[in-house]
């Protein structure tokens, strides 16, 4: 069958009452393993546009009150999360022997927003599309992995909304896929899971700055503006007019933009990308992957960390 009707075969399907979050990932990574993406460069910078969309749209369904209290002990969770991250990465880079700079921006990646916090850091430590390239298939791979089994593993461990959501937030790379896993989960999930993790990709700002003095780079930093807007259209829901039919709609639509986000994205990690990440980027990935996935889990479900 043609690519593009493939393609847009799979757009349609996103639109449908039956395309979930995880599905629509798997549909994705299904086109990209049988077809030749048609307009690969373009679906890369629309899915950026749309999942912070898809993120404002979902803060009309928020309330503001859960917002701040999620937001205030994630950002201190986040903080500890990501220096552990960072360090348990440099030694597994070592380890694995990676490069330095792939090894540190797949911690990066690991530690706070998966390929955003590589494709801000990239410029500022001067990498190579190469290296660019193989750090964020390591991401993209595992970030995919991660939402089509965490929450079979959440039901399986009879994790609440809350601890789901929380769990997602510190242990899933990128946003989509935290969004997406903790929208399958539950309302309160999503709720948690969204909050947390717009909290730990706040830690981009400081990183990038500090990286920058660190190297001496001029490279412009890249704000996280949406989120301002996430917490405004939280701020609305809250207090002007509540509950109106308008937020629900916003709402709603911010679900369908995530469901065609993740399929965008799953259908551009194709067989190639994957071969193109090696084995030892990969490697170090994987494992700093299950250190982070596994402390934060059992940091969770012990009580140490909780909302």
């Amino acid at each position: 069958m043609n690519a593009k009707l493939l393609f847009a075969v799979g757009l349609l399907f996103c639109l449908t009452p039956w395309a979930t979050p995880p599905l629509a990932l798997l549909a994705g990574l299904v086109f990209g393993a049988i077809a030749i993406h048609p307009y690969k460069e373009q679906s890369h910078k629309f899915s950026k546009v749309l999942l912070q969309t898809a993120v404002v749209g979902l803060g009309f369904g928020m309330d503001l009150h859960q917002v701040l209290h999620a937001g205030r002990s994630g950002f201190i969770y986040t903080a500890v999360g990501i220096g552990f991250a960072m360090s348990m990465g440099t030694l597994m880079g070592k380890l694995v022997a990676v490069r330095p700079r792939p090894a540190f921006l797949i911690s990066t990646g690991t530690a706070i927003c998966g390929g955003s916090a590589i494709a801000a850091m990239g410029p500022i430590t001067g990498a190579t599309e190469d290296e660019m390239s193989v750090s964020l298939g390591t991401v993209f791979v595992l970030n995919s992995i991660a939402l089509l089994t965490f929450p079979s593993i959440g039901l399986w461990l009879k994790l609440s909304q809350t601890q789901f959501g929380l769990w997602a937030a510190l242990a899933i790379h990128d946003t989509s896929s935290v969004v997406g896993a903790s929208a399958k989960y539950g309302a309160v999930a999503l709720a948690v899971g969204t909050t947390v993790k717009l909290a730990r990709a706040l830690w981009i700002v400081p990183l990038s700055v500090g990286t920058a003095a660190f190297k001496g780079s001029k490279t412009r930093i890249q704000w996280p503006w949406f989120i301002g807007f996430f917490c405004l259209a939280a701020v609305a829901n809250t207090y002007l007019f509540p509950g109106a039919p308008a937020y629900h709609v916003l709402s709603s639509a911010g679900k369908v933009m995530l469901v065609i986000t993740l399929f965008l994205i799953g259908a551009s990690l194709s067989p190639a990308t994957v071969r193109k990440v090696g084995p030892r980027p990969l490697l170090q990935g994987v494992l700093l992957w299950i250190v982070v996935a596994v402390a934060s889990l059992l940091a969770i479900r012990s009580g140490w960390i909780r909302i």
